[in-house]
């Protein structure tokens, strides 16, 4: 039963009861009757627009989604055949992309910190073989918090 209902449903049960209206305590009750469902089509009016305005945010978002899906490459350097010339790549916050430069050609290369981490990735441009040593960059037991009083890191 929604509001409305209930109001009215709750008018006619005060109408039915044919309380005297010239009785003021019959006359507060009648306004708080009318007051109620004055309350109830407010509601009612603020639950339609909130349904209205919930339905045109998710369009905006599915709009925006698209958009993002349009503007940002998830797997492109910035020119490739799937994206326009000026296309930008997506920046993964949590697994950003690192150049690196080829030693023997000199090729710039764009590479994930994934691919850092497994140690070596053949060029490309000419085949060569980089290989990415951090082991100066971790302690004994791999720690890199880089206390100096840390055990691991000495």
């Amino acid at each position: 039963m929604t509001l409305k209902e209930r109001i009215a449903y709750i008018k006619g049960l005060a109408d039915g009861l044919a309380l005297d209206e010239s009785k003021a305590e019959v006359k507060v009750i009648n306004e708080m009757l009318n007051m109620l469902e004055d309350v109830a089509f407010a509601v009612t009016d603020v639950e339609d627009l909130y349904d209205e305005l919930s339905q045109q945010v998710d369009e905006i978002d599915e709009d925006l989604a698209t958009v993002e899906e349009d503007f940002y490459c998830d797997d492109c350097d910035g020119d490739c055949e799937m994206c326009d010339e000026d296309c930008i790549p997506f920046e993964d916050e949590e697994n950003p992309d690192y150049e690196v430069k080829c030693p023997e050609c000199d090729a710039e290369i764009v590479v994930d910190e994934d691919t850092l981490l497994e140690g070596e990735i053949a060029c490309p441009n000419c085949g060569n073989t980089l290989e990415f040593d951090f082991s100066s960059l971790f302690g004994e037991d791999g720690c890199v918090c880089g206390d100096p009083d840390c055990e691991g890191c000495q």
